[in-house]
This record gives C-alpha cells, structure tokens and sequence, in this order.
C-alpha cells in the first residue's frame, strides 16, 4: 500500500484502523514509510506488544468531539467524523485523547484493520450492507491482502489464548496438597528465686534445657474453598518430667514454654486432622477427629504463634480456649461452625470431647473432658476487633485435690495447700472472656482478654466445693520497627487465680496462703530471612501458684524458628 495520498479516501480507513488499535500514528504518515519502520522491528516482540496494550485502556467514541486532542482544523478530522458516524470504528484512551502523533507498528495496525473488519461484518450480518461503501469495501480487501501475514498471526494467538482460557475455566481448580513445615529449637533456662527449703544448700533452684519441635502440615484442597490437614509433629519439649516447671518446684504449671507439648517421645505422631469446608455463601464447617479450639475460635491474640509469636505458654490463649482444651495423648475430637453474620461480625460454635474415655464414664460423648463454646467477633473498623465468649465445660479429675492445671487445663490456681481431699471426681466450669485488639498504628498493637470462670465440683460423696477465677491479659506490640519481619512485644497480665473458695458451704481461701499470680513478659523477634527468626526474651512469675512464699520465677528463653 504505497504512496497513499491525504485525500485518498484509503487513508480514512488506515485512520480508523490505527484509532481503533489505540495507535493512530500511522493516520499522518504514508503507509510505505510506516511499514519500513515495522519490518524492522522482532515479529514477536509486535506481538505481544499488541496484546498486551489493547482494550484495557480503551474507550469507545459516539462523536469525535469526546477527543479532546482532535480539532476541526486537523487534516484527519472529516474522516475521523465520518468514520464514526458510519462505522462506529474509532477508539480512545481513558483520558479522552485519541494521540494520533504516536508511532504505530504493523501489527499493531494489522490488530486495528482486523477490529475495523469485525466491525464492518456485523454491520453487514445486520442487514445494513448498503450503509458500507464500495470505495470502503474494496480498500479493506486491499489492506487485508497487504496484511494477510500478520492478521494471520494474530488470529492464530488469539484462537491459542480462547483454547486455553477454556481449558483453565473448565479445570480452573484441582486437587492439591501442600507441605508446610515448621522446626523450633529452643534454649530456656530457669531459677525459682526461692532460697527456702527445699531449695538445696539454700540457693536458687534452677535448670536449663535445649529442646525442639518439628511439625509437618498436609494442606489439601478438592474445590481450592476446603481445607484438610494432616500434621505430623515430633518433639522433645514436655511440659512434665524434665521441663523448666519441674525443676522450679511450685511454679511448674504457670513457667510453661509457648511450644511444649507435653511430651518427650522423639517420635512423630499425628498432631492435628482436620477438614474445614464451606457450607452455602455464610456458613464454614469444621471437623476434626484430633483437633483443637483454637481452630475454630479465634485467639484474638496478634501474640498466638507459638514460632513466631509470646514465649510463654500463658500468653498465647485466653480460658476460653484453654479451658477443657488439653485432651491428653490422643487429643480432642472437635465439632465447629463458622456463620458470617455480615461484613463485621462472625458468630463461633465449638464442640469438643477429649478421645480417651475416663475410667468412671462420666462427662460428654465420650465420658472424658468436654466443651460447648460460642464467641461473637465483631470488627466494627480496620482498626479493632472486639470479642465476647462464653464456654461451658466439664473437665475429669483423674484424683483427688491435685489442682486445676488437670482439673481445667489452664495455667495457674492450684488449690491451696491445706485444702483436704474431697473425692472431687470433675469440675463444672461457666467461662466468659471478653477480647480486644486495637491496631493502633500501621506498626503498633494493643490487645487485651479477661475472663471470669466460675467453678462447681462434681464428688463421689457428700462433700461439695464452688470457686471463682479471674484472669487477663495486656499486651503491646511493634512490628517491623528496624527492619522488616520483626515483632517487639511486652505483655503483663494474670493467670487463673482464685477470687473465691468455698469447700462445704464455708470460706476456704482466709485460712490458707493466697496470692493472686502475676506475669510479665518481653520479647523481640529478628527476622533472619524469609525463613528463619530468632526470638529472645524472657518472662517473670510472681507468686506462683497462687502463693506469695513461691520465690518469683524467672525464665529466659531463646527460640530459633525454621519455616518452610
């Protein structure tokens, strides 16, 4: 298509062609020259260039006046009008400009003849082939011969690109199975500030332990909306015989490490089975013949992880998930719904049983620990989210008086020493919580939790004890604050501590020694990598166990994390 000239009527549709590309250079140029320039330049190359810089920024045009570049003295304008009016062929940027000064490629105006030929097609299958010219008709003809190469090219990617979008629509999803891992090493040592008896030689008692755990998740999804996991978990870091608590005497419940386990069998087990599935558009499902509450109510705790996150056992949960919550060495059976009641706030059904029967048969499905929880999640802004739960439990007693950290599950109020044994065979538990996280800055975080749990026990005679307990939490936290990936956070707060005792009908608590527990925390996480973090920090038990004669235990821990 050589030496075409201004007034040939060929150079309107060469205008059109080039406008509805987005590229409209060509319109003051001569067809030779512009294809000197596009033979020169990787065939390829054009081709993606072209179909990546279409119609997300075009615009249609009913009138020529919306080109807010295009004026009636400009030599293109009659038949920039006329092509509109006629055609409907012309397209422009967002801005409103039609940018006709711009250089064009072959293809790109091979793209623009091959819209304007759609075009002209359907206004043909219209029956309105007498509203095409025969001057229009038989220039198209020219430029298609011109450009049969390169509308072939593009005809053939874009039938390529229809098949395999069909393809991804009609498999978009698959079955999939992902491995996540985490590994813990963790250096702690402890001393129970205690220099009475029994400490030994009247020193303090201390202890210093290195520890892991490994944990292996199987993430697998059948409709990419489900999720079943399988964790495999190793460990050497119990929480009995040989941990920080043990050797510190009285304060072994509450100097618990984040990432115990309650075991030393250096052998993998099956830690968590789990599968969580959509039920409708407002309703997720959770099911889990071993799994745990916090799966399904949600910690409200930026602080949770127990890699990542506090150090201390204590400032991971609130009661209403720690409460019944342990499930010995196989674990609990867990039931749960999710409901969205709107964009700001979700309603928290749980169920658990632990799956050991006790020996007497008495509590739940099962005959062992059981729960029934509920926590409404309310975030009325970006800001804050705002929690109230409440869980009502009943937990086994495998003895008699021996305290609430197998009685309940949760840190802190062992019975008082001189508290007589009662028969008590279980505990009958009503837990409220109340949460808070208030997302302060971009950077900084206050949360908070508190809980009442009032407690009647269950007796295998005529004898009959009531308590009440209290506990919460603060704490403030900083991520990224010197470089990204790190997390500063201190955080005070009391674990499970008596309010009240009463044992037949009469006070318990005047008689015996009883100090509300206290703890506080400090940590700072450093990001190594994408992978790996360090995490010192140590925390402070002020009486523990409910009792001031304990010596403040003091704990120190470094934890070194491993994700993949």
């Amino acid at each position: 298509m050589a030496n075409l000239s201004k007034k040939n009527y060929s150079v309107v549709i060469s205008a059109a062609v080039a406008a509805s590309a987005l590229i409209s250079g060509a319109a003051n140029a001569q067809a030779s020259k512009a294809s000197e320039v596009v033979r020169a330049a990787s065939a390829d190359t054009l081709v993606e260039q072209v179909q990546l810089r279409p119609s997300t920024v075009s615009q249609n045009v009913t009138s020529v006046s919306q080109l807010s570049d295009v004026r009636p003295t400009d030599w293109a304008f009659t038949a920039l009008q006329s092509l509109v009016e006629r055609y409907g062929c012309i397209a422009g940027y967002p801005d409103s400009t039609f940018r006709g000064k711009q250089a064009t490629t072959r293809y790109e105006f091979a793209a623009g003849l091959n819209a304007c030929l759609d075009k002209i097609n359907e206004i043909i299958s219209a029956g309105l082939a007498d509203k095409v010219g025969k001057e229009d008709l038989a220039t198209l003809q020219k430029l298609q011969e011109e450009f049969a190469a390169e509308l072939a090219t593009l005809r053939g990617r874009v039938d390529a690109l229809d098949a395999k979008t069909a393809k991804l629509e009609a498999q978009q999803f698959s079955t999939t199975t992902k491995l996540r891992g985490e590994a813990i090493f963790g250096l702690a040592a402890g001393s129970d500030g205690n220099n009475a008896p029994p400490a030994t030689n009247g020193s303090d008692r201390t202890n210093t332990i290195f520890s892991y755990r490994v944990r292996l998740n199987l993430d697998t999804s059948f409709t990419g909306k489900d999720l079943l996991r399988t964790r495999l978990q190793a460990s050497n870091t119990p929480s009995g015989a040989g941990s920080i608590g043990t050797a510190l005497g009285n304060g072994n419940n509450t100097t618990r490490l984040s990432f115990d386990d309650g075991s030393a069998a250096n052998t993998f087990t099956l830690n968590r089975l789990y599968y969580r599935f959509p039920v409708g558009d407002s309703i997720t499902a959770y099911i889990a013949p071993i799994g745990a509450p916090e799966d399904v109510l949600s910690p409200l705790n930026p602080l949770e992880s127990d890699g990542q996150g506090t150090i201390s056992r204590f400032g991971r949960f609130s009661p209403l998930i720690r409460i019944a919550s342990s499930g010995g060495d196989t674990g609990l059976a867990v039931a749960g719904l999710n409901f969205k009641l709107n964009d700001k706030a979700n309603l928290e059904l749980l169920y658990s049983a632990s799956n050991a029967a006790a020996a007497a048969g008495q509590g739940g499905v099962s005959g062992a620990d059981t729960k029934a929880a509920a926590q409404l999640v309310y975030k009325p802004s970006e800001a804050f989210t705002l929690g109230v739960g409440y869980a009502n439990a009943y937990t086994v007693q495998q003895g008699n008086v021996v305290g609430l950290k197998s009685g309940l599950g949760v840190d802190g109020a062992t019975f008082p020493a001189g508290v007589p044994a009662l028969g008590i065979t279980g505990y009958k538990s009503n837990t409220i919580t109340g949460n808070l996280v208030w997302d302060i800055t971009k950077k900084f975080t206050f949360n908070t939790w508190g809980s009442y749990t009032f407690v009647d026990g269950t007796f295998s005679n005529a004898n009959s004890a009531n308590a009440t307990f209290t506990s919460w939490m603060a704490a403030l936290s900083g991520k990224d604050l010197f470089s990204e990936g790190d997390l500063a956070a201190v955080l005070f707060g009391q674990p499970l501590s008596f309010d009240r005792l009463t044992v037949n009908g009469a006070d318990a608590l005047s008689a015996v020694a009883n100090s509300k527990t206290y703890q506080l925390e400090a940590l700072y996480r450093f990001r190594v990598s994408k992978n790996i973090s360090i995490t010192p920090g140590v925390f402070f038990v002020f009486n523990p166990n409910n009792n001031s004669a304990n010596g403040t235990a003091t704990v120190g821990v470094i934890r070194t994390t491993f994700s993949f």
